[in-house]
Formats: structure tokens, sequence, C-alpha cells
């Protein structure tokens, strides 16, 4: 065992006393279901309808990934998740030289509403929700998904999902931007515009804490950087002349459910709580509107490629942590995803591990089951306390837009000391620097990602030799005049998509006239 004194305080910095008593506590008296909702967006939660099970999954070629797919609804998945490749994620078609040996290796390459046709191939979109991560395009990958639907008779307005769409933290924290941040903020709203006109049930954006945790950030960090984000997209919906209460209820979170448990649930519960007051103190929005609804995804920073299958354990804790916290939604991570694509035996226990929490533990049966416990409120007004602190100075640099290099160095420093915490044992990692039995891993046998490659570059050539060139060039004109005004490009991108444009073609007309965003 490690001889040093163990480090009894929060990735936040907040010091764990041996013991919380009812002084140290100060409980939210208000009920589940009721303002400020730290207890829970809904007054039964769990007791109603249980959190969604919605598996990430991405892999190479839209064939290949709608088979993952059926095969997850068939195992009682209960919503699907789309991971898109780098290509499809930064505007390039899959045949660009420049993408070369990228093609379908962190997920699924879409070039066109064919592909999209093909990923989800005997799936019923108007019964199962789709949620896209995906950023500087997702208003192209969601105008292929509305006409996909529309070829399919299906009318986009009962489509039910949820598009990432959260460009902000692309320039904090994970680094797939493509535009200047303005235009780039002018693409969200008109998501949230056409969403709220034309696709009610669809959410519009998923505020996204999860990379900026991924990317070292602590958890009080993760707080405040998205919730600023979400501030600011509302602030731009307004100016845009949208009502607040026409787009706010579409909104949603992402976060990370991390290493240090009661820490986690403690965030979760802040994370409402400090929503609500801002959406109705700044907003004046009803309280549909200061609902914060929110997916929850294990960390995969934690996973370790060292013994393996102890991220079987690590997975099923911070599962629990989101459960306890009160998440609408969850993807637990795969065992091997820190080797490579997670395995289909080891995406199904994935799932399990969630389907084993839903119905073996009773963590369902009662709403905030860890509500009143001192130590839990301690942690719930600490880490909300130490948020708006950082939220604070984030709007003294003038907001989000002005404090990127601020919350990016803020993060980096995050992530150095963690990363020196462990490389020096103060903090313990099992497999790596605790019990580190020296274990031979057997790598998986990756995809023959040329391959697959090869086979989308074939596709986009039958596409473009079959489509009508006429039809490509007004429909690329079209795109260019509504990004140089201030028309919303949903409907020309979606008329795009159905003339088969490729998202690529797509992508370098809105270069041409918003040019691409450069680091400072």
């Amino acid at each position: 065992m490690n001889a040093r004194r163990p480090v009894f305080s929060t990735t936040s910095g907040t010091e764990i006393d041996p013991v919380y008593e009812a002084g140290d506590a100060n409980p939210d008296r208000a009920l589940p279901g009721e303002f400020p909702y730290t207890r829970g967006v809904y007054p039964t939660m769990y007791r109603g309808r249980l959190w969604t099970m919605r598996q990430y999954a991405g892999f190479g070629t839209a064939a290949a990934t709608n088979a993952r797919f059926r095969y997850l609804l068939e195992s009682g998945q209960t919503g699907l998740s789309v991971a898109f490749d780098l290509p499809t994620q930064m505007g390039y078609d899959s045949d660009d030289a420049r993408v070369r040996g990228e093609v379908g290796r962190v997920g699924v390459a879409i070039d066109s509403i064919e592909d999209m046709h093909r990923l989800f191939e005997e799936i019923p979109l108007e019964r199962v929700s789709t949620a896209m991560t995906i950023n500087a395009t997702a208003p192209v990958l969601l105008a292929m998904y509305a006409g996909v639907a529309r070829e399919r008779g299906i009318d986009p307005a009962v489509l039910r999902g949820t598009l990432q769409n959260d460009v902000l933290k692309e320039f904090i924290a994970r680094g797939t931007y493509i535009y200047p941040v303005e235009p780039s903020l002018r693409f969200v709203t008109d998501v949230f515009d056409f969403c709220s006109r034309k696709m009610p049930r669809w959410r519009s954006i998923s505020i996204s804490g999860y990379h900026i945790r991924e990317a070292g950030a602590t958890a009080a960090q993760e707080l405040a950087f998205t919730i600023a984000n979400g501030l600011e997209y509302v602030s731009r919906a307004i100016e845009r002349g949208l009502e607040i209460d026409d787009f706010a209820p579409g909104l949603s979170f992402f976060f990370s459910a991390d290493r240090l448990f009661f820490e986690e649930v403690a965030k979760f519960r802040a994370a409402r709580r400090m929503w609500a007051r801002l959406m109705r103190d700044r907003f004046g929005a009803a309280e549909e509107s200061c609902r914060l609804k929110f997916h929850t995804q294990t960390s995969g920073a934690a996973l370790t490629a060292q013994q393996p299958l102890n991220n079987v354990v690590r997975v099923a804790v911070q599962a629990l942590s989101a459960v306890l916290g009160g998440t609408q939604s969850l993807h637990t991570n795969s065992y091997d995803e820190a080797l490579s694509l997670p395995g289909a035996d080891a995406a199904r226990l994935a799932l399990r591990t969630q389907q084993v929490l839903a119905a073996e533990t009773g963590v369902g049966d009662t709403v905030d089951p860890l509500g009143g416990s001192y130590f839990v409120e301690s942690l719930t007004d600490d880490i909300e306390a130490r948020a708006r602190e950082y939220l604070a100075r984030v709007e003294e640099l003038g907001g989000p837009v002005q404090a990127i290099d601020y919350m990016r160095e803020e993060i980096h420093l995050a992530a150095r000391r963690h990363q020196e915490a462990i490389e020096s044992g103060e903090l313990e990692v099992v497999g790596v620097n605790l019990h580190a039995d020296a274990e031979p891993v057997e790598m998986p046998k990756a995809p023959d990602f040329a391959r697959l490659a090869d086979e989308q570059r074939l596709r986009l050539t039958r596409l473009r030799a079959e489509r009508s060139d006429a039809d490509v060039e007004a429909a690329l004109a079209g795109i260019r005049r509504a990004a140089a005004g201030d028309a919303n490009l949903l409907p020309v991108l979606i008329d795009a998509a159905r003339r088969r444009v490729t998202l690529g073609e797509i992508s370098h007309a809105l270069r041409e006239v918003w040019g691409e965003y450069r680091p400072g």
C-alpha cells in the first residue's frame, strides 16, 4: 500500500472533514420537481420513468454503425447516440486528401444524406430518439437527418433527439471548430430558431461540460464553464429575437460522471439549482425553462489501458453517481475503450451495467435518496459556491467569447496538477500506481480502416456521378447567399442535403463566406 498520507479533498479543492453534522449542511427544502430543482426536475423521477439508456456508437461506415445500433436496441437500449469521425466533425468529405488516414477511425463517416439513410436503415425514426455528438457541422447533420425523415414520409416535427451543437466548448477544450466564433454562434442560434418552429420535440443543443472535464477541468470548473456557455447561448438567442420560453425548454446539458462519487452527485444537484436561479433571475424564464435536464457519460479519461477489466467497476460506480444525481439519460463506457473502439461484448456489458442498476439495486425507488445527507448537502453548497466564483471571473472578462483563453488556461493547469498527482502517487489509480501488477494486455484487432475509407470514397464517386450538377450548384449558391445574409440556414441546408450535396461541399461553401477560426 502507498504509505503517504491520503489526500482528503475533492478535485475542486474542498477539504473533506472526517465527519459531517447538521450544522455543516443547508439542505434545500423544496421537493423534487419544485424550483430550484436541486432534488430533481420531476416530482417522481425514476418512479415515473427510468433514465434513457443511450449508448454512444460510431464505427467506420454507416452500415457497420447501423448493425451496432440494431444490436444495442435488440439488447434493450432505449435511445441512440451517434459518434462521428473527425473528417465529418471538421467538415471534410472522406475523399479529401487532407483527411487521409482519419476516415472512420473515431466514429462513423457521414458524407451525404445517402450515408444518413444507411445509418438509420430499418430503424423507426419516429419512435427512437437520437442524439448526435457533433458541433461545428451540427446544423448540416441535422439537415441530413430531417431530410431522411422527409424522404421516408415522416414529418420532422415528430422527431425526438438531441443535437450537441455546442461550439463554444470546442474553442475552449476540444478543438473541432471550423468557422470564427461569431458565425459559429449564428449557426447555433439558427438551429434554436428552426427547432422551436419546425422540430419542437428535438433538443436543439446539449451544452457540454463532458469535454471540458475530459480535457482536465475540475468538477467546479466543468460546472462553471458549462453554465457560462449556456448563458451565452441564451443571450444570443434572445438577441436574435427569440422568446426565451419558446426555445429554452429545448436546451439540454451533458456532464461527466468522474471518479469522486460524492463530488459528482453534489455537482449534478448544484447544476440544477444554479441554472434554475440564473435563468429566472437574469431572464425571467418560466419554470419549465429553468429545469436543467442532462445526459451523463462515465469518464473516458478515468479508463485505464492497464488492467482494463478494472474499468467495469469504475464505470458502474460512476454510473451510480449519475443516477443518484438525477440524470435524464446515461452512456456507460465500455471497459476496452482505453485500447480501441468498443467490442460488441464490451458494449453489451456496458449496457447491462445500466440495466442491473435499474432492475436490481432499488436506486430508482425513491427520489434524491442522498438528499439530506450532511456530507452531500455540504458538498452541493460548496461546489456551487466555487462554480459561481469561476462564473464571476468569466463574466468580468466579458463572457465566454472573451474568456476563451482564460478558461483554456484554467483547464490546462488543472489537468497538469491531476497528472502530476498520479505520477507522484499522491492520487492513487488501481492498476497504474497502486496494485500495478505487470499483466500483459492483448490489443484488439483494429478494423481495416484503409478498406473502409476506400469504400466511402467509392460511394462518393457514385453519388457525384448520379446527381444533378445543376441542382448542386443552385443549392450551394443558396447556401452562400443565406450565409452572407441573416436568413436561417436550416431550410437551405435541408434542400441541399436532399439534392445530394455533400457535407464537405456545404462546409467549403460556408468557409468561403465566413472564413476559418485561427487561435490567437
